[in-house]
């Protein structure tokens, strides 16, 4: 069953509850130590992925504890940004996309991140979920941003019905209150990672237990 308008409020109200004492995703600490700063947001986000939480944090810190703006990352070599950000996940491929992604923000947009998907989504490495995260940690504008987690809890919980994260996007775009835009991804990864996990979540502990949670393929579960 899709929530109501105050039903949302009760859920994400439970969840944030439910995950109060848990560690903000490395990209959310970022946003969080530094408001307004969607080049952080950006380079932070492509390191993030398939890299644990720990080890974006540190590589973010390291990178930016040498060069913290688009042009003084461009004038790193390859090699500089890789050795930074090891060990990141392809932290090679990375080193080169974020370094085109700074030269290009730094030549063609005068410095500026430009906030518009389409334009985010040119850089390369920058897909749709990483564009509309800088969206909305960096500029605070409203995007839904859909990863793994996202993706698993909406459909296991029936909010929606989809195959693909974009799909998913596109159904909570339908559904869930504008204010809960921006928080959704954030929220839903702690809890995806310490609550709603892939493989046997801990439903016995979920406050959305009850008939809130359609638990859709969920198999084994446990307190």
């Amino acid at each position: 069953m899709i929530p109501s308008d105050r039903d949302w409020d009760d859920i994400f109200g439970d969840l944030r509850r439910r995950i109060e004492h848990t560690e903000l995703p490395s990209v959310s600490q970022v946003a969080a130590d530094h408001p307004r700063d969607p080049f952080r947001v950006l380079v932070s986000t492509m390191i993030s992925l398939r890299t644990k939480d720990a080890v974006t944090s540190s590589a973010s810190e390291r990178l930016f504890a040498r060069a913290a703006t688009p042009a003084a990352v461009a004038a790193l070599s390859e090699e500089e940004i890789a050795s930074l950000i090891f060990p990141a996940g392809f932290f090679r491929t990375k080193a080169g996309h974020i370094r085109e992604t700074a030269r290009r923000i730094s030549e063609e947009y005068g410095g500026i991140v430009p906030e518009d998907r389409d334009l985010l989504m040119r850089f390369p490495g920058v897909g749709r979920k990483t564009a509309n995260l800088v969206l909305n940690l960096g500029f605070g504008i409203e995007a839904i941003c859909v990863d793994t987690h996202v993706h698993r809890i909406a459909n296991r919980t029936g909010w929606v019905g989809t195959k693909t994260p974009e799909q998913t996007e596109l159904a909570l775009e339908k559904i869930l209150p504008r204010r809960f835009w921006i928080p959704i991804n954030g929220i839903l990864v702690a809890y995806g990672k310490s609550v709603c996990t892939p493989a046997s979540p801990r439903c016995g502990s979920c406050p959305l237990r009850d008939s809130r949670c359609a638990r859709r393929g969920v198999g084994r579960s446990r307190a």
